[in-house]
């Protein structure tokens, strides 16, 4: 209270009070709280007192109820929580953990089910003590407890959730319980129908949180918008899809931004990261921005693969931002030659008219064997020829010869690509006429500028958009309402300093000054609706 209060005078601290202290780092978190809401973490007492204002405020704007708690933060751990189920009768199970470590902003992103990194001793110990801590309060019905667990494999009691978790579905798929019927079953009074050595591990699952948020900013920040596409991957086998969403959904700011669950099951772990692979390449998602390259990037990450994972993993990976997937030479000549394949299947479809043999306007059967094709990607540009015979299309590209086939259903949202025996799976989410294309390949979305060879001779001489300066302007990076307004016309400012708070999906962000200088103009208040990019404030 004297630092949240700025006392500058400290009292003595009663000794009966001493063996309560906790010292930094802390987590400040809502009492009510959940799902990341209301969460801060202090190093020190200026985060802390900021860590205060926005954990209270969020947590009154989600849960009614600004009470907090501190506790003490361990860094690096693993969050590893145990699924418990009891029924009025004093009978209590555990049905073993799920792997939560893969997070951003406290909020869980990626589960699987079991932990790679638990033993059988572990598990047992674990799981005993949440039922124990269930048996404690009499608790009927399905639950979750959650632990933090260091490098050692010792772990800390963190909270317990007396609720059906959105990661329930991987438990269910390992178990081979439904959880939902369990809990009706328990409130109807009937005793649990399993024993704690009827409970198994049968084979692997994972889910995968599917947002309406762009990964590239701050690994999520919402973004709304209309479905106007959507199609899930359930033809695949063992995947499965919890979601409410359909075609022309609206996501807002208001509400929580995600858009399904997306679960895979296998005999393995290998088997069920290859199925959530394809699940996330075959995921139509059209009309908002979404988190399906992130998702794709983590669980192929060669960390992630081993087990090697905390809570910072995001941070730790990514130091300077998520920046979509990175090519390697192979890849990168796969992309030009699809892009360069789709530019020419195009070309050909438009040169085609519907019942032509009977037209009275004369075709003429253009003679290109080879199209001479200059292609940019990255600010590279690539001489490419291509040239086609049926489905496949011949492709040179940087000294090397490819072969892609395809049925080239250019209507079709997703496209089954074979390029020299290798399968990809990619979307092309749009296509303009000055040779823009928007391709999602392995995950991430490309830009790829196609143009004949004459084409780009003449483009040479067509002027550039000239790009804005953007360090003297702050621009709102996410939808969402404007809490509060720190500063007004004429206040300098400093590198770093609050400008103002914008609240999206009941999450507080402070934007700050991208560099030292006077305040030219404001253009929000307190109260303000913005979009993605409204111009915020101004500086000289």
């Amino acid at each position: 209270l004297q630092i949240l209060k700025k006392k500058k005078k400290k009292k003595k601290i009663p000794y009966f009070l001493k063996r309560f202290l906790i010292c930094y780092p802390v987590m400040i978190k809502a009492s009510a709280g959940g799902g990341g809401k209301g969460m801060r973490i202090a190093w020190d007492d200026e985060e802390t007192r900021d860590g205060f204002r926005f954990s209270s405020q969020e947590a009154a704007s989600s849960f009614g109820d600004d009470r907090l708690l501190i506790e003490k933060f361990i860094d690096n751990p693993r969050h590893i929580e145990i699924q418990v189920l009891g029924d009025k009768h004093g009978n209590a199970v555990w049905l073993n953990e799920r792997e939560c470590s893969i997070q951003r902003r406290n909020q869980k992103v990626v589960e699987e089910a079991p932990s790679i990194f638990l033993d059988s001793k572990t598990r047992r110990a674990m799981g005993e003590q949440a039922v124990a801590l269930a048996k404690a309060v009499k608790y009927s019905s399905a639950g979750t407890v959650e632990f933090l667990v260091d490098s050692k494999k010792n772990f800390y009691f963190l909270e317990m959730n007396t609720r059906l978790q959105v990661e329930h579905p991987v438990t269910e798929c390992i178990t081979g319980l439904d959880l939902v019927q369990e809990m009706i079953r328990v409130a109807k009074g009937y005793p649990l129908r399993h024993k704690q050595a009827d409970i198994p591990i049968n084979g692997w699952a994972v889910e995968c949180r599917v947002y309406a948020e762009d990964p590239y900013k701050s690994f999520g920040l919402p973004s709304i918008g209309r479905l106007s596409q959507y199609q899930e991957p359930i033809h695949l086998p063992g995947v499965r899809v919890d979601s409410g969403i359909q075609p022309g959904s609206d996501i807002s700011i208001y509400y929580d931004p995600m858009i399904s669950k997306l679960i895979t099951y296998g005999s393995d772990r290998t088997e069920a990261l290859k199925r959530m692979e394809d699940a996330l390449d075959n995921y139509i998602i059209r009309g908002v921005t979404h988190n399906i390259a992130l998702l794709r990037e983590v669980i192929i990450n060669s960390r992630f693969i081993e087990g090697d994972i905390n809570t910072k993993f995001l941070s730790d990976v990514y130091p300077d931002g998520f920046k979509g997937h990175k090519l390697t030479e192979n890849e990168r000549k796969q992309l030009l030659a699809i892009a360069s394949s789709l530019f020419v299947a195009f070309q050909l479809r438009a040169q085609r008219f519907q019942e032509h043999e009977t037209s009275r306007v004369p075709i003429i059967k253009p003679q290109m064997a080879n199209w001479e094709l200059s292609v940019k990607l990255h600010d590279e540009v690539h001489t490419v020829i291509a040239s086609n015979s049926g489905p496949t299309f011949s492709v040179e590209v940087d000294g090397s010869k490819l072969n892609v086939t395809s049925t080239w259903n250019l209507a079709s949202p997703l496209l089954s690509v074979n390029v020299d025996g290798i399968q990809r799976t990619i979307q092309c989410l749009s296509r303009e006429a000055g040779g823009n294309m928007s391709i999602q390949f392995l995950g991430t979305v490309y830009q790829v500028h196609v143009l004949t060879k004459l084409a780009a001779e003449l483009n040479k001489f067509m002027l550039e958009k000239v790009a804005e300066d953007t360090s003297s302007v702050l621009r709102s990076p996410m939808p969402g309402v404007v809490v509060a307004v720190s500063v007004k016309p004429g206040d300098m400012v400093a590198e770093g300093q609050e400008i103002c708070v914008i609240e999206a999906m009941k999450m507080q962000n402070s934007m700050t000054a991208g560099k030292t200088g006077k305040v030219k103009s404001v253009h929000c208040k307190a109260g303000d609706t913005v979009g993605e990019g409204d111009l915020l404030v101004e500086l000289e």
